[in-house]
C-alpha cells in the first residue's frame, strides 16, 4: 500500500537531501512532499520534521508559516520523525539566544555544551560536528539493522536534556553524555542527521517509512 511521507518546510531545514534519502529508501508508489501547508501536513501518513538553525528564529518561522498546532497534533498521532532542531524544538525551553520557549511537547530543556577539554587535555570544539558513536539505550523498531554504537552525523552546539529519562533511546559522549535519539509512542527524533550518515542513516530512514507506529 502507498505511503504519503511529508517533509516539513518552515524555510529552515536541509529539505533537499533530506527528501531525497527518504525517496531512496522508499517503495514504488510511495508519495514524498516537501511543504508548508498544514493541511497536506495534516492529511499525510507520515511526517519528517527536520531543521537546522537557532531555537528563537526556528521558532518564529514555524509561527510564520502557521505549523505550530499541526506539529504538536501530528507529532501526538502519526509517524513522526524529528531530525536535528526538529528534536530541540520538542522540548519545553532552550537556553539558545537568552533563553527561548519551544513547543513544549516533551517535558525537559534544551542546553549548550559546557567547555571542557578531551582526556588528552585538548579542548572540545563546540558546535559538536561530525562523526559520533550513537550508544542504543533501548530497543526500538527504528534501531533495527543498525549495529549499537555506530556512527552517525552531528552538527549542534545544544542538546537535548529530557525531564523524563525514559524516552531517551540512544546516547552520545561529546562534552557530556547526552541524549542523541528519544522516542515515545509513534515519535522518533534525533540530534544527528541520518540524511548524512551513510548506510546507518538511511537504514534508520527505511525503519521509519515501514515503522508501524
Amino acid at each position: 500500500m502507498a505511503r504519503s511521507i511529508v517533509v516539513v518546510d518552515y524555510g529552515m531545514g536541509n529539505l533537499r537531501s533530506v527528501s531525497k534519502a527518504i525517496e531512496h529508501v522508499c517503495a514504488a508508489g510511495d508519495q514524498v512532499m516537501v511543504t508548508d501547508d498544514p493541511q497536506r501536513i495534516a492529511d499525510a501518513d507520515r511526517i519528517v520534521f527536520p531543521g537546522q538553525g537557532a531555537a528563537r528564529d526556528c521558532m518564529a518561522a514555524l509561527s510564520d508559516h502557521h505549523l505550530n498546532r499541526a506539529i504538536l497534533d501530528t507529532a501526538r498521532d502519526k509517524p513522526f520523525l524529528g531530525i536535528c532542531m526538529g528534536l530541540q524544538v520538542l522540548m519545553e525551553f532552550s537556553e539558545e539566544n537568552d533563553g527561548t520557549p519551544l513547543l513544549g511537547l516533551f517535558p525537559g530543556q534544551v542546553r549548550r555544551f559546557p567547555d571542557t577539554s578531551d582526556a588528552n587535555g585538548n579542548r572540545l570544539k563546540v558546535p559538536h560536528m561530525g562523526w559520533s558513536e550513537v550508544e542504543q539505550t533501548r530497543e526500538h523498531a527504528l534501531w533495527e539493522g543498525i549495529d549499537d554504537n555506530a556512527r552517525f552525523y552531528f552538527v549542534h552546539s545544544y542538546f537535548v536534556d529530557p525531564t523524563d529519562s525514559t524516552l531517551t533511546v540512544g546516547a552520545t559522549d561529546y562534552a557530556a553524555r547526552f541524549t542523541a535519539a528519544l522516542a515515545r509512542g509513534n515519535l522518533f527524533a534525533v540530534q544527528f542527521h541520518p540524511e548524512k550518515s551513510a548506510d546507518a542513516g538511511l537504514r534508520l530512514l527505511r525503519n521509519f517509512v515501514e515503522w508501524q507506529a
